[in-house]
This record gives structure tokens, sequence and C-alpha cells, in this order.
């Protein structure tokens, strides 16, 4: 007889089976063998919100391999992900395989469930050697999630079929994020730009025999009063700063660049400081999306799939996790690996210890980290790439400079700054120079982003300065950026919205539902996504708000901890909630805002709009439904395109915004097939100068 484990995924049964002997039979569920029925609310609201789960229908044929396993099995083994989604999965399969249902105490003793954080043999004996039950507290987590999202999509989306426009649909926490989006679009068109000058001098030591080096130093003073100001702006997120100058007219900025000019500089102070660096903590699952949108631009869906892949085939340690801590073993790993590496010196004497920021983080879940620690350019980082390819190796070396950085020592770095003022009288004038210079790299060895000296000559207090080149520099005060992946994602952690394994569906579903769009890597709100947000918040703004949506996040939170029951944690939602969807069937229609193209329709005489459906933007007639006249709509830059050297003259076209087959957008020839000019990033065609010189899409 044989023990049968069960896993998620075959990845992940065929990298178990190579630590395991022949007294294991190892299969896999394909994830979820149970859910809520698609037609159907599936929840019963008159018996304390029991979720109505199903068999999902193409898992019958699976079902029943694994109950073929099980009959002969002498053991049952649920090594379903550390996780409450997985803790779900691990009883729904003990369900579905208990006869009928009926749990007897010889079929209990059958089941065993076991926990790893990692794909390693030791760590695969190890969780076989301490199994444990089901934990219920971390089921009822995951059903209460499940169906507090079911009532608020299933009640919510027939109202806004009702109120907005067929087809449409909400979710409980992609309705937040989407709020954040939309606000954030609101205070970047009502902001209001202002000019300023900021003012830079080209100094030099007075010669005394031989050429000294130009340095450029930055006014701060005038007349003793420090030029720079902060501006604060409350917006629905938090609070924005910016720092601009009060030289705000070009008539101030010429008047100082005129008068410094005339002036003689002499050095008023010189101060040197040497200060540490300290390495970030290891990744966790939100600061790992982060990294990798910054440094790859990778979408967190992305980088989910590749971590994925990674945590499947042994590479990392699972990537779902809050918590920063690392396992003693996996400390003692690195820190000899360092040391040998790259010298005693460049590890601290005693280990780091990182607090987890995340209040709801398991400390039993480990950082992301590699689950072996040798030389990325000839071990482990080659493995990967031999496995799963370029994407996965990026990342996976990511994790490690990361994991291996954090148990590394400081960098030591030394600043100088150098002030100057005027000696003579009138209008006096500080200006100020900055400089620093590498004592000790410490952990930016691994690091690629490794800071650049800056070192500046030699200066004494007293040294007399020659004016060589006075300029100003135009700017204007930046409106609030638009989101991009890393920072929705730091946001909504920083807010306590939904949890780090979620939030790579969150942003996929608005862009998939049309409600946000991709923008030069930024998100913008479509008219869809306005008209959706202005409906739930006018008519939900007790559900659709950040406070209450990470209010209910810490409730889920008590229940994973047995602090409280699922069920009176729905019967406190969903009783104001249930009165909220009568009155509110009652509001008015909310119209979609449409943008006008400045073109006729061609069939009726009335203006063309631009509207946005299910694939995306088109041009449509503004008297639909009765005049139904369509067309593609083509969104063109202000750029040309090269001239492709098959094309005969003036036949080149302009750059135009076109889609994939699955909607991802590129910058292409509007003269396509003839040209056949293309690029993911508008910013790469800006001076070039043939079409070859461009990856094609296609």
């Amino acid at each position: 007889m044989k023990n049968l484990v069960i896993v998620e995924s075959p990845t992940k049964a065929r990298t178990i089976s190579r630590f395991l002997g022949e007294d294991y039979v190892i299969k896999f569920s394909m994830g979820h063998i149970m859910d809520l029925p698609k037609s159907t609310l599936g929840v019963d609201l008159e018996h304390n919100f029991q979720p109505e789960l199903q068999v999902i229908a193409d898992k019958k044929k699976l079902i029943s391999e694994l109950r073929a396993a099980a009959k002969n099995a002498d053991e049952i083994i649920l090594a379903t992900d550390p996780d409450r989604e997985g803790e779900a999965i691990a009883a729904n399969i003990k369900e579905v395989l208990s006869e009928g249902g009926k749990k007897s105490a010889k079929k209990e003793q059958k089941f065993s469930r076991i926990v790893f954080h990692e794909i390693t043999e030791g760590a695969i004996k190890e969780a076989i050697g301490n199994p444990r039950t089901v934990d219920m507290n971390l089921v009822n987590a995951q059903t209460a999630r499940r169906v507090l999202d079911r009532l608020v999509g299933y009640k919510l989306s027939p109202l806004l079929w009702q109120k907005v426009r067929r087809g449409l649909s909400a979710g409980r926490v992609q309705s937040v994020a989407l709020r954040l989006i939309v606000e954030r679009e609101r205070e970047i068109q009502k902001f209001t730009t202002k000019p300023y000058w900021s003012i830079h001098a080209l100094l030099q030591k007075s010669l005394d025999g031989g050429k000294k080096p130009e340095v450029e130093f930055d006014l701060i003073e005038i007349n003793r009063k420090k030029i720079e100001e902060t501006e604060s702006f409350t917006l629905y997120d938090g609070v924005y700063k910016i720092t601009k100058t009060s030289i705000d007219t070009p008539e101030k900025a010429d008047s100082v660049v005129k008068d410094i000019r005339t002036k003689a500089f002499v050095v008023a102070d010189v101060l040197e400081k040497q200060a540490k660096r300290s390495p970030y903590a290891p990744f966790t699952t939100s600061t790992l999306q982060q990294d990798a949108s910054r440094r790859f631009g990778f979408s967190g869906k992305r980088t989910m799939s590749l971590a994925q892949k990674l945590y499947e085939e042994g590479f990392i340690t699972y990537h779902r996790t809050d918590s920063t801590t690392l396992s003693p073993v996996a400390i003692k790993q690195i820190r000899d690996f360092a040391q040998k590496e790259y010298g005693e010196k460049y590890v601290p004497p005693q280990p780091r210890v990182y607090l987890t920021k995340q209040k709801s983080a398991q400390e039993a879940h480990e950082a992301i980290r590699p689950t072996k620690f040798t030389s990325t350019k000839n071990g482990q980082l080659q493995a990967v790439e031999d496995a799963l390819g370029k994407e996965c190796a990026k990342l996976y070396e990511l994790i490690w400079r990361r994991a291996v950085g954090s148990q590394m020592s400081d960098a030591l770095i030394q600043s100088t700054t150098v002030y100057v003022d005027t000696k003579d009288t009138g209008t006096s004038y500080r200006l100020k120079a900055t400089g620093s210079v590498l004592l000790f790299d410490g952990f930016l060895v691994i690091n690629p982003q490794a800071l650049q000296d800056k070192e500046l000559p030699l200066f004494t207090v007293g040294d007399a300065l020659d004016v060589k080149k006075v300029y100003g520099e135009e700017h204007e005060t930046p409106p609030p950026p638009r989101y991009n992946d890393a920072s929705i994602i730091q946001t909504l952690e920083e807010k306590g919205i939904g949890r780090p394994s979620t939030y790579a569906s969150i942003i996929s579903t608005l862009v998939d539902r049309a409600y946000v769009e991709r923008v030069e890597k930024r998100f913008e709100a479509t008219a869809i996504g306005v008209a959706v947000n202005d409906f739930l918040v006018k008519n939900f703004s007790t559900i659709d708000d950040v406070p209450f949506t990470a209010s209910m996040e810490d409730n889920l939170d008590k229940v994973a901890s047995g602090q409280e029951q699922w069920v009176s944690m729905m019967k406190d939602f969903y009783t104001p909630f249930s009165q909220k969807l009568i009155e509110v069937k009652d509001s008015e229609r909310v119209k979609i805002e449409t943008e006008k193209t400045g073109e006729k329709c061609p069939e009726c005489g009335a203006d063309l709009v631009i509207r946005t459906g299910r694939f995306g933007k088109f041009v449509s007639c503004s008297r639909f439904p009765e005049c139904k006249f369509t067309k593609p709509l083509v969104e063109e830059t202000n750029l040309p395109c090269p001239k492709d050297g098959d094309l005969s003259p003036g036949k080149a076209g302009k750059i135009i915004v076109k889609k994939t087959r699955k909607g991802r957008k590129f910058y292409g020839c509007s003269n396509y097939p003839n040209c056949t000019f293309a690029s993911w990033k508008l910013e790469d065609i800006k001076g070039a100068k043939h079409p070859t010189e461009l990856a094609s899409t296609e």
C-alpha cells in the first residue's frame, strides 16, 4: 500500500516526486475542485450565508482519478499551498474524497495536512514528518472572503446593468482600486501647474598656477532667505508635496542670473560626513511586484506568473507572503556564501533581522528567497534560464540579489557639501555643491544599481572662486502622477486594501473590464470606469471606501486567527448592504461621458464620439442606438513614421496606436502593411532613423 500526496499543479507534483520514494503516489487537483455556481448566487441568505459549493464540471474526471487512488492509499496527504486558499482547497479535497461526505473515525485518520514554503527535499520530508489537521479557521476566512465577494459582485452587477450599461460588473476590492485611479485623474485635471526657476553657476577656484576644474553650484539662498518652498496638497489617498523655488517669473530669474554674474564668491563652509547605507529587507509579494515593475516593466500578473513557475520548480520559496522573515538555516547559508564569495568584511557580525510591517503577516512564513545560494553568474541562475527561460531568470536574479544583500554589510559613503557666499556688498547669494564617494561597497557589490561617485575637488574655507557661467532653468510644478503598477500596489498595501496575493488580479480585472487602460505604463480611467465609480461612490459610499475595505480585511484576519466568527461578520455587513440595494433601485441612471471627435456621422450627420466597449475604444454615432454607425478608433501621435526603404517618395505614414490580438497597445505605421515599422514604447520611436532599428511586434 502507498501514501497518496495531493498537490495543486502538475509541475509541483513532478518536482515533489523527485524527493519521495516509491512509497508515495503524487497527484494534483489543478487548483480548486469546488466553487460557487456560475449562474446563481450560490449563497443561502436564510441559513447563515452557507456557500452552495459544487464540484467544478471539468474536474469530474480528475476527481474520479483521485478517488481511485485514495481507495488504495494508507494515508492521504493534503499538500496544497500554505495559505488560506490552499487550506480551503485541502478542505474541499478531503470532503470530496470522504465517502458520501460521511467522515467515519477510520476515514478521518486517513487524512493529514502538510505545509511547506519551499519545494526542496529537506522541506518536503520535514513537512511529512510533522503533519497536522486542516485548519478550519483559515478555511472559514477563505469562505468568508469568497462569500463576501460573491454577494457584492452578484448584487451590485445587476444594478450597474440597469443604471450605467449592460454587461458591467462590480467587485468589492477592485471598486476601491478603481476609485483611487479615478480620484487621482480628477486631482490631475484640477491641478494648476506653476512655473519656477532654479539657478546654477559654474564656479572655479581663482587661478594661481595650473588649471582648476569648474564645479556646478546651485543657488539656495538670497539675502539669507531660502529660495526653496514646499507646497502640500491633500489628495484622496494622502498628501502630495511639491518643492519649488520662490523665483517664479522669467524676469526674476533673469535679474538674479545677471546679478550673480557680477559677483565674486568665497568658500564659506565645507562639511564632510560618512553615512551608512543599509540593505533592504528580502522581498514580500508586494515589494517583489513593485520592484519587478520598476526594473523590468512587468505587470503584477506577469510577475506572479513567473514567480509561480520558480516556486513550483523548486527555485524559490513560496511567493505569496507578507513576511520579511528568513529562517535561521537560510540566514546561515547566505552569510556563509557571502563570506566565501566576497570576504569576511562583507558580512556583519550579527545576522540582520527585519520587522514585518504587515500586521497580518504570519511569521511562520518566510520572505521570498532562493532555495539555494550559489553564484548567480555560473550556478543557479543558469539553471533557471535553462529550465524556464530568460524572464524567469531575470526575476530569479532580482530575488537572489535582494535576499543575499539583506544579510550583507552596510555600504559606507562619504559625502561632501560645499557652501559658497558672495564676498562683496549688495544682494547676498549662497550656493551649494554636493559630492559623494563610495568608501566601501558592502551589499552594493551585488547590486547592479550601485552608487556612482561624484567626487568634488578639494575646497578650503576662504578659497576665492571665479564665476564662469550662470544660467536659469525653467520648471513647472508637476501634477500628482498617475498610478503605475508599482505605485498602485504600494498604495493598496499601505491602505490595507486586499492582500498582496490578490493585487495582480485586482489590476488585471480593472484592465480586462475596460474600466482603466494603460497609457505609457500608467493607468487612466476610461469613461465607463468613471461612470461605474461615480455610481458606486454616490450610492454605496460606505462599501466603496478605503477605510471600510481595510476594516473588512482586518475582520478576515480575525476570522483566520479564530478571534471572530465569519457568520456574525457577514451579518454585520449584509444587513445594511441589502437595505441600500433596495433604496438604490429608484436612483437615476448614470450618463457615460463621451468625447467628441470633431467629425460628423456619414449616415445621419450627427456628431461622432469615442466610446469604450469590451475590446477597447471605438468611434460611434452620438445618436446610438438610433444610428448604429461605428468605426475603429485610430489614435495618432505627433510623430511621422520614418520611410521604409521599399516605399516610394511621400508614402511614409504617421505613427498610430494599435493593439495586438490580446489587446496590448503598441505603436505602428499607419501605412501598414507597406511599412512594418513598430515598437512597444513611444520613446523608442523618437530619433529612430529607420524601421529596421525597431523590433516588430508581430
